[in-house]
């Protein structure tokens, strides 16, 4: 190929750069030539042989999409030899514009293209950042075996004639009336609720607490303005109650015969080991995620860290809280189309923290770059094993995977993100804090 009149670069903003091209008339004729050659090899045209057919001919039949394909090839050539020589980070497609091509004449065009921009990051150095102490208490060990009785709970019958509790497990049998009219769909027999668990209208649960079985009562509840239905929104209903049977949760005891649930303990106290293992575990991921939480804030909160951010890039963020938010949907069981419908109408909702998302990357990638911080190989198979190990894979099918779905660079990223905020947690003021947790069955913040 001859050399390229011109190859212009001109920034429209910090995250878009147009290119003009001019490529000489003797490269186009070269490509054009080049193309009809190779259209004369398989065209049929009657009264010609193949491979035989004049040029003019060809022209005849061919000239639009030669002069086409011939551009397109022209365009993809020196639009990458000029991403590659003024080394750019493009992000997306470009946008071409041409004219086409004319006889005798040079070939212009110009390539709009979205880029990733090289910002330099403030106020990275000397964070204040309150960090947690680690540490894993008895009542936190207590907590956890709390939650484990939880899941051995069994149900049983309430054998003695007592009023209705919170907590307690009803099966009742219950009828709504709206303004004397009976609903259908506020009426169910043999109901089984979990009464103080919120799961009906509010006001009506709390109304059942004192029954004893076998006793009706008249319930009155005000429906939110806000309810789905909109027959019910704002209305007063009253409903007919009967309680049919009752049952409560019966907790086991903590003790070495509750130990025989498990294979892999011989005693509460191996138990109890394991436990501060896993719970000490959970507190330091917990603990960096705050501190992460803290870094990300702090460089956000920067005035000096406001730049623009590649549109592509949100876009490609939005769609991928879109994709989690309808697998959210799908697995509580909502209808696929109805998933869908409800994840679209939320995608302008999400620019704002996809607009977050993209600067802290690109915030984390520029404090990289200037602070030479860089990934390995070892690195990045030792991110792959660990993922590998959590999902029950081998490395090498984990490996396999990640390539399949162009994610390995993703973990690329994961490394040097956790590099990143490791060198800032290292240069940050850092004061050691205490923070009291809640006890088991005590509301969380």
């Amino acid at each position: 190929m001859g050399e390229i009149v011109a190859v212009k670069v001109e920034e429209i903003s910090p995250v878009k750069k147009k290119l003009s091209f001019e490529i000489p008339w003797d490269d186009v004729k070269k490509g054009l030539d080049d193309m009809y050659r190779d259209v004369s090899k398989k065209a049929r045209i009657p009264g010609f042989r193949q491979g035989k057919i004049p040029r003019n001919i060809l022209e005849r039949h061919y000239k639009e999409r030669v002069e086409e394909e011939t551009a397109e090839k022209l365009i993809n050539r020196v639009y990458w030899d000029a991403v590659r020589e003024h080394d750019l980070m493009v992000v997306a497609q470009p946008q071409i514009d041409q004219q086409g091509i004319s006889p005798d004449s040079n070939f212009s065009f110009t390539a709009t293209v979205e880029v990733e921009p090289l910002i330099d990051p403030r106020g990275y150095l000397d964070l204040d950042i309150e960090k947690e102490a680690l540490a894993v208490t008895d009542q936190d060990i207590e907590n956890r075996l709390k939650e484990i009785q939880q899941m051995f709970a069994t149900m049983q019958d309430v054998e003695t004639d007592r009023e209705l509790l919170a907590g307690d497990f009803a099966t009742i049998d219950f009828e709504g009336t709206l303004d004397g009219e009976a609903l259908k769909e506020l009426k169910a027999e043999g109901y089984f609720l979990e009464v103080g668990s919120g799961r009906f209208v509010p006001g009506f649960e709390d109304q059942l607490i004192g029954m004893r079985t076998g006793e009706t009562k008249q319930v009155e509840v005000r429906f939110p303005d806000d309810y789905q239905a909109g027959n019910l929104a704002g209305k007063v209903v009253s409903f007919a109650v009967a309680l049919k049977g009752l049952k409560e949760k019966k907790l086991p005891e903590i003790n070495e015969e509750f130990i025989k649930n498990f294979e892999k303990y011989d005693s509460l106290e191996g138990l109890k080991a394991d436990l501060a293992k896993a719970l000490e575990t959970e507190h330091a991921e917990r603990i960096t995620a705050d501190v992460r939480k803290q870094i990300v804030e702090r460089l956000l909160g920067n005035k000096e860290n406001e730049f623009d951010v590649p549109p592509s890039f949100v876009e490609r963020q939005i769609f991928q809280m879109m994709a989690e938010m309808q697998h959210r949907l799908l697995s509580r069981g909502m209808d696929k189309q109805k998933a869908t419908e409800m994840t679209v109408k939320m995608h302008d909702s999400f620019r704002d923290d996809a607009k977050k998302v993209v600067l802290t990357t690109l915030i984390m990638k520029n404090i990289a770059r200037l602070e030479n911080l860089s990934v390995t190989e070892d690195e990045t198979a030792a991110r792959i094993g660990m993922h590998a190990e959590r999902r029950g894979m081998t490395a090498e099918a984990m490996r396999e995977s990640l390539e399949k779905d162009n994610l390995l660079e993703h973990i690329e990223y994961e490394v040097l993100q956790q590099k990143v905020f490791d060198f800032i947690e290292s240069k940050a003021k850092v004061s050691t804090v205490s923070k009291d947790r809640p006890a088991a069955g005590e509301d969380k913040p």
